[in-house]
Formats: structure tokens, sequence, C-alpha cells
């Protein structure tokens, strides 16, 4: 008995089955990978910000002149906590460089250091603060991102540990200069909170130093203590 061949109704159901489970197949897979790709995507891992640097609580005779900016770099490992990924903690690790331009005089003798501020009738070319700190970032994060949508808004807020790695404080006046390194009297450890948001882009940045800048052991030829802060504004710029 001869086999019965398929008519055409017939091949063209069997393949139109086919391509239905294929394509059921296909699109199984590519809700999977979107799935797959929403259960990882992270935002905002590396920072970039521009800051003018503001000294808080100056002693009377102390103040700023031109413009104290700031240099500040790291990573931060995003870590959502919820399942839109829109609250998130992050941790990191970050450089960050402040110049402070401002009259008061720092000099050092047989491990020493004195400090005074510079009389307004005197003329001076430089007097300036680099501190260099290596930090440590934790923050809470709240965004409006998805996986498909880099244009956001975003409010992070948290606290950094700071530790200073290298300082020099500058004087020139004509002929004169005095230049000090590694000064002692200036706190290792610092800490303060800060906040950045904004849309984008586009991002203001603020930070409060919490602990000031030199020890309590710190006087001024006057006997005035040196409590001074900082005050740092700027803007944040995040990539990936």
């Amino acid at each position: 008995m001869a086999a019965q061949v398929p008519d055409n109704e017939e091949l063209y159901r069997n393949k139109t089955q086919s391509d239905s489970l294929i394509t059921i197949a296909e699109k199984v897979d590519t809700d999977t990978l979107i799935k797959v790709n929403d259960l990882r995507y992270r935002e905002d891992q590396f920072y970039m910000n521009l800051t003018y640097n503001l000294l808080q609580s100056r002693p009377e005779g102390v103040s700023q002149n031109s413009f104290s900016a700031g240099f500040h770099f790291g990573f931060l490992r995003d870590m959502p906590i919820n399942s839109k990924r829109t609250f998130a903690i992050a941790a990191g690790l970050g450089y960050s460089f402040n110049n402070y331009k401002q009259n008061l005089a720092i000099s050092e003798s047989n491990g020493i250091y004195s400090y005074q501020a510079i009389p307004d009738d005197v003329n001076f070319d430089k007097n300036k603060l680099a501190l260099h700190y290596i930090e440590l970032p934790i923050e809470f994060r709240w965004r409006t991102s998805t996986v498909h949508n880099h244009k956001f808004w975003r409010v992070y807020t948290g606290v950094k540990l700071s530790y200073l790695a290298f300082s020099q404080s500058k004087y020139e006046a004509g002929d004169l200069h005095e230049y000090v390194k590694g000064n002692t009297d200036l706190n290792k450890f610092r800490y303060g909170a800060y906040l950045a948001c904004g849309y984008n882009t586009w991002n203001f940045y603020a930070y409060y130093g919490l602990n000031p800048i030199f020890k309590s052991s710190a006087k001024m030829t006057d006997g005035k203590a040196l409590d001074m802060s900082n005050l740092n504004v700027g803007l944040m710029f995040y990539i990936l």
C-alpha cells in the first residue's frame, strides 16, 4: 500500500505551526534576556566633579582670595535594593584635590608650625594650601532610570570618609618662598556629608566637612584656634 502524500494545504498548515512555535520561542528568549538585563543593569558607577571650595568658621582676619577649586573622581559600586532598581546603595573609592587660596601664612621651623593672617597692607604673589585625599564614599540613591532610559532624575546623598595622603602650602612674595609639605597639624582623617541631585548630565553637588581641617592643637600666633571646615559646591558628572 502506497504511503499517503500530504497535500499542499496540510504542508502549509504544518509550516505555519512550526513558524509560530519558533516565534514563541524567540519571544520567550527575548523576554528572558530583558529580564536578565533588568536584573543586572546598574547606574552611575564612575563619577567626576568640579567644585568651588569655601572655608567655614575662619578665624578673624583670615579671608579667601581668588578662586579656590577642587577636583574629584572615583568609582562607586551601584547596588540596587528594589525590583525596579530605582533605589540603591553605593560604596566606592575616590581621589580628591582641594585647593584653598587665602591669606593664612603657614611656616615651619624644627617641626614647629606657625600660622598668621597676612595683613591687608602686605603684598604677596601667592598663598595657598593644597590637600590631596583618598576617599571612601557611601551613599543612598534614588533615580527614575530604567534599563532603556539613560536620561533621568537622580537624588543621591551620603557620607564620605577621607584620608589625607599629601599636603603642601605655598607662600610667595617677591624673592621670599615658603613651602611646607606634610603638615602634621592637619587632620589625617576627615568625614563629611554630601548631596548630588539633577537631571541627565547636569547635577548639583555640595559637600560639608563635619570635622575641622586642622587638629585642635593647631593655633594661630595670637592664640586663636584653627577650627576651619569646608563647604564645597559645584557640578557632578556620572558615567556608566
